[in-house]
């Protein structure tokens, strides 16, 4: 019989599609929402950079000191305004944002860009760009476990403004704090989520006003926003000023969560609320500061929370923690979705992902990465016990991050849309000299700190390539001990192997359609039996975040399906989880001629038992990592959404 496919059709749509609004005001209140909602989400980490990156840039403990004087805090806030106009701004809001990947951006959506636009000509670039993207993204694990610990130590250290006699309790509390936060992410944001939003709205409108009091006393600051300040003090006094640059980059952090969260709330809507309302406050505070150090170079110490009125400290403290938090929270989520995703792209082992929504498929919990950044924070917490030490470590991921967007961006920018290469050449030159500029200054904290994100970075890419790698042996292996599907069939068929025929449906989970499924091969020759219907089910990952629902299902009859044996491709989104049975569900009765028992099918796994050989395939303390990793991997049955009661698990070894 020949082969025929056949695509499921449905009427079901993305479920993180917005319900159609009626009407210029449904609209106008929905597109309000988005803001209000990327406000309490996308800006968390951004807007709380002001309380700390003036105080770490004129920090007298810093290896390499700044001198308070007139000129260097002119020099430092106009570096301050520029840095964030020319990376935020231009580099992710009006540049990268506009590469998405159906509507979802961060590095990973970049990465699968560009094996989707790279030519055959040029698969060493992409193989290299996209190496270079996969440590982007372990460097944003980095900026994931110091984003909390900075955040909050910031934001408790306020307490040593009202109350000296506190400082001691700094540490305990920030502690308390951050495990407070990660004991509750197993529940969720749904709940908290929407007073996100209206707290950032109070806590980026008091910093505004507090920059526009220390602004109205000192007005001369405004001359800062002149670029030829920031240009004066980088050619003028260069030494000063590029060692200033690896504090500076601290009002930038928090820069990749506007295009990582984009797929959430829209590139207009955060767009929207950065123009609108972060970028003004963020820089009004920043204006203020730099007028309260003109006025008085003692107030270095603690430039933020000394620019509040001394009645309104303590509800500061409270929103500054508040606002910390949600900082954090912003973070932690944006690492569980960087895991999720490199987990379907094959650079991470299957991970246990719970959905903590039924109506917004971003928000996931995946325990695992979950009690690692907490054990990871916690550790920063207590060894470098302020956030002015841990400053020193925080710029190194967040330019490493930067700088390999811009690289990514320009790339892409001549595969996807055929910029002129001029252009290109004098875009990539202005912005990433900016970004290199950030990374040598950083670079030279490498012993104060700055080795920290670095080693974490080697340490998630390490652990990455080499899944990615063994994977790739176990696959080359495992498809020699599975052999050809087609052979295998004809086999059964001709009665070369002996099998009893039993009633009902057995689903065997397997890579693709050429081989045979492990578990299948062992239930025929072991227990000598197969099913009337037999469904060769493989999952297949796409390199975007969704997969429509009608497009969900392919059908390969593979030219048995008189003797019962049909092939199904499922296919899924590499933001999504893997739902079998519901992915089963959708097949057309018409196509199975309705003999299929999908609500008492056997599901059938092959598990996979990993062991080291002797062949040189990988470094043998690659081995053992790679063997060790397999460790976390979650349980396939819970992880596809298969029933207990009705999996069987077969078992084989591998070397490697």
């Amino acid at each position: 019989m020949a082969d025929r496919r056949h695509k499921i059709a449905s009427d079901g749509g993305s479920a993180s599609r917005l319900p159609e609004a009626r009407g210029p005001s449904a609209h106008d209140a929905v597109r309000l929402a988005l803001v209000i909602g990327a406000l309490g989400v996308v800006f968390g980490d951004i807007g709380t950079s002001p309380i700390y990156t003036l105080q770490t840039v004129f920090n007298p403990s810093d290896p390499h000191p700044v001198p308070v004087s007139p000129q260097n805090v002119y020099g430092v806030v106009s570096l301050v305004f520029w840095s964030v106009v020319i990376i935020v701004t231009v580099t992710y809001v009006l540049l990268a944002m506009r590469a998405d990947n159906d509507g979802e951006g961060g590095i990973m959506a970049l990465i699968t860009l560009l094996r989707r636009w790279s030519s055959p000509r040029g698969w060493r670039a992409t193989v290299a760009l996209a190496a270079l993207g996969i440590f982007g993204a372990s460097l944003f694990f980095g900026d994931s476990m110091i984003t909390p610990a900075i955040s909050v130590l910031s934001a408790v250290e306020g307490l040593k403004v009202v109350e000296p006699s506190l400082e001691s309790a700094v540490v305990p509390v920030t502690a308390a704090i951050i495990v407070m936060l990660f004991v509750v992410q197993r529940r969720g944001t749904a709940a908290v989520g929407r007073v996100f939003g209206p707290v950032m709205i109070a806590w980026f409108v008091a910093i505004g006003a507090c920059g526009v009091a220390g602004i109205a006393d000192h007005p001369e600051i405004l001359k800062a926003l002149s670029p030829t300040y920031a240009l004066g003090f980088l050619v003028g006094h260069f030494g000063t000023a590029f060692f200033a640059l690896a504090a500076v980059v601290l009002a930038v952090t928090g820069a990749e969560a506007l295009y990582a969260d984009m797929g959430h709330f829209g590139r207009r809507a955060i767009t929207r609320g950065w123009v609108f309302l972060v970028f003004p406050a963020c820089i009004l505070s920043y204006l203020g500061q730099g007028a309260l150090i003109l006025a008085d170079p003692q107030g270095t110490s603690s430039p933020f929370f000394l620019l509040v009125p001394d009645w309104g400290r303590w509800p500061m403290i409270v929103l500054a923690t508040a606002a910390t938090v949600i900082a954090s929270q912003a973070v932690i989520t944006g690492a569980y979705s960087v895991a999720s995703q490199a987990a379907q792209l094959g650079y991470l082992p299957r991970l246990r992902i719970a959905h903590t929504s039924e109506s917004t498929i971003g928000q996931i919990y995946v325990p695992w990465i979950n009690w690692l950044l907490m054990a990871s924070v916690l550790t920063l917490v207590f060894a470098f016990r302020s956030s002015a030490a841990l400053a020193f470590a925080f710029g190194m991921a967040v330019t490493g991050t930067i700088t390999i967007t811009t690289l990514l961006f320009f790339y892409l920018a001549r595969a996807k849309w055929g910029t002129p290469v001029w252009l290109i050449a004098v875009g990539a030159s202005v912005l990433l000299l900016v970004d290199l500029l950030f990374v040598a200054a950083n670079l030279t904290k490498l012993v104060h700190g700055a080795w920290l994100p670095l080693l974490i970075g080697l340490t998630a890419f390490t652990v990455m390539t080499t899944w990615q790698r063994g994977r790739e042996l176990v696959t080359a292996e495992r498809t020699r001990h599975e052999g050809p599907l087609r052979e295998f069939v004809d086999h059964l068929r001709s009665g070369k192997i002996s099998t009893l025929r039993v009633p009902g449906t057995a689903v065997f989970l397997n890579r693709d359609k050429q081989t045979t499924p492990l578990a299948m091969r062992a239930n025929v020759e072991h227990n000598h039996v197969r099913h009337d219907q037999v469904v060769i089910l493989s999952i297949k990952t796409e390199p975007v975040p969704r997969v429509p629902a009608d497009q969900r299902i392919i059908v390969d009859d593979l030219g048995y399906a008189d003797d019962g044996i049909i092939h199904v491709t499922a296919r899924f989104g590499y933001m999504e989880t893997p739902d079998v049975p519901g992915a089963m569900a959708m097949l057309d009765p018409a196509v199975t001629e309705g003999q299929l028992q999908l609500d008492q099918a056997s599901y059938y796994l092959s598990k996979i038992e990993l062991r080291r050989g002797k062949a040189p395939t990988m470094a043998p303390w690659r081995k053992r990592l790679f063997i060790a990793t397999s460790y976390i991997r979650a349980d396939a049955a819970e992880y596809f959404g298969l029933p207990r009661d009705r999996t069987v698990i077969m078992g084989s070894h591998i070397e490697v």
